[in-house]
């Protein structure tokens, strides 16, 4: 039994800020060892899930965070692309080339507040039938949204749905000023580190995402990638160091979790992805682009993971794939659902600097 008690009698629900702290302070060779440790127990360590992400809409967001390229509150590169829905036909012929690549999953992304009952939304369940049927896991990734749409997205064949917290209740506050923390409810939540937030902050993000029950299906750890035009631009880039600390932190506090390496892999070396691998990682997003950044190329990717002797998850191996109901035979239907979610009442200074750089431009 490890001393935390974490390994032996499955996930636990209750660490403390304390507890995390220490275990990602530990000395590095001390962590890697115990992560590794639980990563062998429930995982096959030379094993590794590929997803892709797509984004259906791009740009246009109504939010304010501070690393995000697609809000409308800031000028960057993202505005002067196509703003409407990715069509079912594009979807599905990314979703085959991602699948003959080798990936298993299809995360699909709109640049929404939250979902609206309507026209996209109908045009996205179609898209989750289309690429269940393709014998691959969906993912999205849309915003806020209410019972009904989940049961609706769930009755299409929805394998997972993402809404990450992002960081710490606590450091919420200096990223986003448009919704508020208690928002985030998921089966797939990771974070960003990088943002200029505290050890502390990490892990108080780990504790809110390590006492959910059951804890979260996947766990994307992202660095952030600075963009220009945001408010986090200037942001230094994450070390390798710093990377792995968090994925092994994570591993151990959520065993049964997939550990996802997601943005900010094109700053990593392969030999500093594999020290993730070893710490528990055993998740990617592949392909060129996640969203609106850089992304190594799946090619890239395949060649490391063969040098590095592993194996690609097949779809489903975890857990049962959802069977589609067609839309005519649905038991849920559209409500007309456009709740007025929370918002909180405090400014970023320097989000609103931003926004007034827009203005002025």
């Amino acid at each position: 039994m490890c001393e935390h008690n974490c390994s032996c009698g499955g996930a636990r629900h209750n660490w403390t800020k304390e507890e995390i702290i220490a275990i990602y302070n530990k000395p590095l060779m001390d962590l890697l060892y115990e992560a590794a440790t639980v990563h062998r127990k429930y995982h096959d360590p030379n094993s590794v899930q590929v997803s892709t992400l797509l984004s259906i809409k791009t740009g246009g967001c109504s939010e304010d965070c501070a690393y995000c390229p697609q809000s409308a509150r800031y000028e960057t590169e993202v505005k002067i692309e196509n703003v409407d829905m990715m069509s079912v036909t594009h979807v599905k012929a990314q979703a085959l080339r991602a699948k003959s690549a080798g990936a298993s999953r299809v995360c699909m992304g709109a640049a929404w507040r939250n979902v609206k009952d309507g026209p996209e939304f109908e045009q996205v369940l179609e898209m989750v039938r289309t690429i269940n049927k393709l014998d691959m896991e969906v993912c999205c990734t849309l915003g806020m949204l209410t019972e009904n749409q989940a049961k609706r997205l769930a009755e299409a064949g929805l394998y997972a749905y993402n809404h990450n917290l992002d960081t710490s209740e606590e450091y919420y506050k200096e990223i986003i000023s448009t919704r508020s923390y208690e928002d985030n409810i998921t089966v797939c939540s990771g974070g960003i580190i990088g943002m200029g937030e505290s050890l502390e902050d990490r892990a108080g993000m780990l504790v809110a995402l390590s006492t959910l029950n059951p804890q979260p299906e996947s766990v994307p750890i992202n660095a952030l990638v600075p963009v220009e035009g945001t408010p986090l631009e200037d942001c230094k880039p994450v070390d390798i160091f710093e990377m792995v600390r968090m994925v092994a932190t994570a591993r151990i506090v959520m065993p049964e979790s997939q550990v996802r390496l997601s943005a900010g892999r094109t700053q990593m070396s392969q030999e500093g992805q594999a020290l993730c691998f070893f710490a528990g990682a055993n998740s990617i997003f592949a392909g060129d682009k996640l969203l609106t950044t850089p992304n190594p190329d799946i090619n890239e990717d395949m060649q490391m993971l063969g040098v590095l002797g592993m194996r690609i998850q097949k779809p489903f191996e975890t857990h049962p794939q959802p069977q589609t109901v067609e839309a005519a035979d649905s038991q849920y239907h559209s409500l007309g659902e456009n709740p007025k979610w929370t918002r909180p009442n405090h400014k970023i200074e320097r989000n609103e600097e931003k926004k007034k750089m827009v203005k002025l431009a």
